[in-house]
């Protein structure tokens, strides 16, 4: 259900400009800087951060911004950001998770608000939306003429329990708490993924006529520029 739609957000994270690519890179650096202060600045002893260089590699981030980030980070404790999850619904419904790397809780929150009304959404409480997601480990490849019987083994055998496969991609599902074992393993076997992270896996979908749709990436696209928010999940039914 949610492979085109993961595999769509991949490719147009990819075809950002290059100051929307900073944005992102901006962002990661933020994610991996928590890390850091978190667990330290070893990967090999701190996982979180591990996983956060594969991604931060996935997305085209230089190797030299990846350890001057890391660096930073050892060196500093005058930023105090906090994760904060914010739910709610879009224009037609779609019901949306938004996360946020903050250290202004009032400020993000207040952005957000204004994005959600300004296109026919409004910002819920916590658990308003929530329960129509499941939270899954994710790992995203582009297909490379992958046999199914092949990903069902290899799949297993690196620790995952399921996959779905499309002409153009392979997402392949495993426990949330276990993205950076199954994709370590996987990459053993000669697999690369273009992301690999815990993600909110919507339960069903929603549609939207045109206007609806408008709204919609219009919303999706204030949230991505703000810089506070670092995922976005939702039950739009694309394309």
């Amino acid at each position: 259900m949610a492979g085109h739609s993961k595999w769509n957000n991949i490719k147009r994270k990819k075809g950002k400009t290059d100051a929307q690519k900073a944005k992102i890179f901006t962002k990661v650096g933020r994610e991996i800087s928590v890390a850091v202060r978190e667990g330290g600045a070893n990967p090999d002893a701190n996982s979180k951060l591990r996983d956060l260089i594969a991604k931060a590699k996935s997305l085209n981030v230089p190797n030299e911004n990846i350890e001057r980030t890391i660096k930073k980070a050892g060196d500093s404790d005058r930023d105090n950001y906090e994760f904060i999850m914010y739910e709610g619904y879009g224009p037609g419904g779609v019901a949306l998770l938004v996360e946020s790397l903050t250290d202004n809780r009032n400020r993000t929150a207040g952005d957000l608000r204004h994005y959600f009304d300004k296109n026919g959404g409004n910002l819920g409480q916590s658990g308003s939306v929530g329960f129509l997601f499941e939270r899954r480990g994710v790992l995203v490849s582009e297909n490379e003429g992958y046999k199914e019987g092949d990903l069902i083994y290899d799949a297993l055998e690196g620790g995952a329990y399921d996959f779905e496969l499309s002409p153009e991609a392979v997402e392949i599902y495993c426990d949330p708490n276990n993205v950076g074992d199954v994709r370590e393993a996987m990459e053993s076997m000669g697999y690369s993924f273009v992301s690999a992270q815990p993600e909110y896996v919507p339960l069903s979908l929603v549609k939207l006529d045109e206007d609806g749709a408008k709204k919609m990436e219009r919303l999706i696209e204030m949230l991505e520029d703000n810089d506070d928010i670092q995922n976005i999940w939702h039950n739009w039914e694309e394309g």
